[in-house]
């Protein structure tokens, strides 16, 4: 068997990611062996697999959800923006220039579909069941002529498509049956049904319209998932995802220790991989915000610089926020500061930028003694080492070489050697993301963050991120498996979209298969 099923969405941030990482975590506990995939991804949140590809942090996420090892088929198209109009695009993993919106659309993409198509016939070769992951909306009719990431690779893999929608932002009826009604006849008879999402309250309230849904469509609704507080689950695009004053839906745990201990994350432009703080939220006693004012880091014990797709222009927009002064008075405090990737950047001497910005060199903040210079070669790499005496691995993504002319290594090969980053007083800095999902190293460095602030903070001796990311996956599997019809999506997985489903008017004009697996 070599089935699958495609994972759409009536809207961006519907609930895709979860729902195909419950789905993937649902199946590998069955014991089919599955894999993710997504044809295009566009996130600022992406992760490096063991050949040196990057792919989307959601993608990984999934991968793991199905217990296999995240590779570049699984997403082999990763879109990274850089402003409103323009985005890097890595192909199998690797860069391959930036491009606009209207030069991607008006052709790339379209030649892009063998590519995709091939990562998923490999992946279909090797797996039971491939479980694809949508973009946005398939009824985004202005760009279905290129798509190749939701109908487009359903029409080429003829995939069974469940829809999903997100209820706790109200019109989810409306949603679903204008999305089928907005597909041309072909691409409506591969949607079987549709998975409502965060729902809250009494399902029986909520049966007579799947009904009338049913009955005005011809399709069912596969499951009414809850809503589920406290996920944690991987962003995929940190642009639409209103970070403020929260970690997601992180929950606070009491402290070990008499106090609590506070974070704050500057929330800078093109944010990448913010999820490097998730392992602190998920501290018991650490408290985690993202802020933007000067006035916001007044009262934190430590202030994170994350990593941005935009060094320079988060550089300047520190500037402008006051938030730069800010940093370099604690510095001066001898209160604590860390950059993560660009973030570390930031903390530097200067940045020679022909790059990112092609803003040539630029006066960083001077916190650290680092002068960085970007290459055209992105570094793609998973390094491990040691810090504060405690092993330490991660993921580097970045154009930035670092020059360190100064301080004291901060990761080390564990005898003294540098691997990367280094410290000044109370201010460090690395191009590892992923550092403090280590659990020795986090406990170590926030005892550290803890005698300076002079709290009276202890973290927990028994914290496992890796072991609380599988009981959040776990969670999703046991959402799809209580919530939806199971025995029904199998029977898609395995054979397909029902045959004779009805087709909803007015439909979109027919498009073409170029290319079928």
């Amino acid at each position: 068997m070599s089935g699958g099923l495609l994972v759409a969405g009536t809207t961006s941030d519907a609930g895709k990611s979860v729902v195909t990482a419950g789905i993937c975590r649902w199946l590998v506990r069955r014991g089919v062996k599955v894999a993710p995939f997504k044809a295009q991804n566009m996130s600022l949140n992406s992760f490096v697999t063991r050949e040196g590809a990057e792919i989307g942090r959601a993608q990984a996420m999934q991968a793991q959800a199905a217990r296999v090892e995240p590779t570049a088929l699984m997403n082999p198209v990763l879109l990274k923006p850089g402003g409103d109009r323009s985005s890097q695009v890595v192909l199998m993993g690797r860069p391959v220039g930036e491009m606009s919106a209207r030069g991607y659309h008006g052709g790339r993409q379209e030649q892009l579909l063998s590519t995709v198509t091939d990562c998923l016939e490999q992946l279909r070769s090797t797996y039971d069941a491939v479980i694809c992951e949508g973009a946005g909306s398939p009824a985004e009719i202005n760009l279905r002529r290129t798509d190749i990431v939701n109908m487009g690779i359903a029409r080429a893999a003829r995939f069974p498509v469940v829809v999903v929608g997100d209820i706790d932002r109200g019109g989810v009826f409306a949603s679903f049956f204008g999305t089928t009604a907005l597909l041309a006849p072909e691409d409506q008879e591969l949607i079987a049904g549709y998975l409502v999402n965060k729902f809250r309250g009494d399902v029986s309230l909520l049966e007579p319209g799947l009904d009338m849904l049913r009955d005005l469509t011809g399709r069912p609704a596969y499951g009414v998932l809850p809503f589920a507080h406290g996920l944690g689950i991987d962003e995929e695009d940190g642009l639409r995802v209103s970070l403020r004053g929260t970690v997601r839906e992180s929950t606070v745990a009491p402290p070990h220790g008499e106090d609590v201990l506070r974070v704050a994350v500057c929330a800078i432009p093109l944010m990448s991989n913010f999820t490097d703080v998730d392992a602190l939220a998920a501290e018991p006693g650490v408290v985690v915000r993202f802020v933007d004012r000067p006035e916001e880091l007044a009262d934190a014990d430590l202030v994170i610089v994350p990593g941005t797709r935009g060094t320079v222009k988060a550089l300047a927009w520190l500037r402008e926020r006051g938030l730069a002064g800010a940093l370099r008075r604690r510095a001066a405090e001898g209160r604590p500061v860390l950059g993560i990737c660009g973030g570390y950047q930031i903390l530097g001497e200067h940045i020679e930028d022909d790059v990112e910005s092609r803003a040539g060199r630029v006066d960083a903040l001077g916190l650290l003694p680092v002068r960085v210079r970007f290459d055209r070669e992105k570094t793609l790499a998973r390094p491990a080492g040691e810090a504060l005496g405690e092993p330490v691995d991660g993921y580097e993504i970045h154009h930035g070489v670092a020059d360190v002319r100064g301080g004291e290594p901060f990761l080390t090969d564990g005898r003294g050697t540098p691997l990367d980053g280094c410290r000044s007083g109370a201010v460090w800095g690395t191009h590892w993301h992923g550092s403090l999902e280590s659990d020795a190293f986090r406990r170590r460095f926030l005892t550290g963050i803890a005698r300076i602030a002079g709290r009276r903070f202890v973290p927990a001796p028994d914290t496992c991120f890796a072991a609380l990311r599988e009981e959040q996956l776990d969670r999703l599997g046991d959402l799809i498996e209580e919530h939806a019809d199971t025995d029904a999506l199998w029977r898609l997985i395995e054979s397909g979209a029902p045959s004779g489903l009805p087709f909803i008017p007015p439909g979109a004009p027919a498009i073409p298969v170029k290319e079928a697996l």
